[in-house]
């Protein structure tokens, strides 16, 4: 298994974009043991050999809970990485296809995540822009592969660089007076946290997770987290995080109607680390989350309960987060993949100076 993750670095070496797999986390994701969305997937590991050189992976699974939701019979693929050779990618999703038609599955797509909290989306455009911790990069003759197999696109996503707006420039004061306005208009207020503990001890964790879980789930094949996995996310991910990047909106009645995560890039640190805790990785961590961080900053999640949507729930957000993001120095914000038809989350970042830089791919195929 540590050969299987450790391909994607070697296939990557040298590549300046390319954010290597996170060795530890990746073999906890595999892991049938730890992660909570193995209680309803069912998955299998391949790789593709020449002369016992590894030349290609992949992940082909089944997840009950979406097909079910989603009323499909998909078998789905992630992690799948290749040489420039059509014999292995062909070999690679041939192998995903046979797997799924011996399941009883009528079609295949990805790459997906067991979850939506893995990553997913192959780049098809912005191959010269730097990756993320969170997301897939992948060289451009990976699409031109998938096309010469028979795939077809499924939904893109779409991924923004948005320039962080500084005190006094034009449209601060008015997204400021707009958030006042529609926190008096709704009773809406902002929680704020001392520290981690703070965020453990009211809750608000998991709360995070269940908004979440409430904001995607219409999503194209959203999987629902179950509370095994929304706890296991927690654990994992928010006791990392900077209290001050984290942002809770509560309405009248004190319940959770959106909410946003960010941190500092971890790009340059895990590329330092080449993906790995030990030896030394996690000193390159340390350092970019407190003590030298990149300009550049990760918006991780954000998400709005769909009757809050259309009622200017996430200019709270920002008039809470934008102060102390430009305080802190960063001076460009990276959006977390988005749906292309997801025009009300795409529509929040018009008033920005921003660019859409990356364009991701979900592929599909009738077996």
């Amino acid at each position: 298994m540590e050969r299987f993750v450790r391909f994607n670095a070697e296939l990557y070496k040298g590549c300046p974009w390319a954010v290597p797999d996170f060795l530890e986390d990746t073999l906890n994701t595999f892991s049938t043991e730890k992660n909570a969305a193995f209680e309803f997937c069912r998955a299998e590991w391949f790789l593709a050999l020449r002369d016992d050189k590894i030349v290609g992976r992949v992940v082909a699974f089944i997840n009950d809970r979406a097909n079910e939701k989603w009323h499909r019979h998909t078998v789905r693929f992630g992690w799948i990485d290749f040489i420039d050779d059509e014999d292995v990618s062909r070999a690679l999703l041939d192998t995903v296809a046979q797997w799924g038609r011996e399941r009883g599955m009528t079609e295949m797509h990805g790459p997906l995540g067991f979850t939506d909290m893995d990553p997913e989306g192959m780049l098809v455009e912005g191959f010269e822009t730097m990756s993320t911790m969170s997301t897939i990069y992948n060289y451009p003759y990976y699409p031109t592969h998938f096309e010469h197999y028979g795939m077809e696109k499924e939904t893109d996503w779409l991924q923004r660089c948005v320039a962080v707006p500084h005190k006094g420039d034009p449209g601060w004061a008015r997204y400021s007076k707009v958030a006042d306005m529609v926190s008096k208009r709704y009773g809406l207020k902002v929680h704020k946290f001392k520290s981690k503990k703070e965020i453990m001890a009211g809750g608000y964790d998991i709360k995070f997770f269940e908004t979440i879980n409430k904001s995607y789930a219409p999503l194209f094949g959203y999987s629902t987290m179950t509370d095994k996995q929304m706890k296991s996310y927690a654990e994992q991910y928010l006791k990392f995080l900077d209290p001050r990047l984290l942002s809770i909106v509560e309405n009248d009645k004190d319940e959770v109607v959106a909410v946003a995560a960010c941190m500092p890039s971890l790009s340059k640190a895990l590329q330092k680390a080449d993906g790995k805790l030990l030896p030394w990785g996690w000193w390159h961590l340390l350092k970019a989350l407190y003590w030298k961080h990149d300009d550049i900053l990760d918006l991780l999640l954000i998400g709005v309960v769909p009757e809050y949507q259309d009622k200017g729930a996430v200019t709270l957000i920002f008039a809470d987060l934008l102060p102390t993001i430009d305080e802190m120095g960063f001076k460009w914000a990276e959006v977390h993949p988005q749906l292309e038809d997801n025009t009300r989350g795409l529509g929040i970042w018009d008033v920005f100076n921003s660019t859409i830089h990356k364009r991701r791919r979900a592929w599909k195929k009738t077996l």
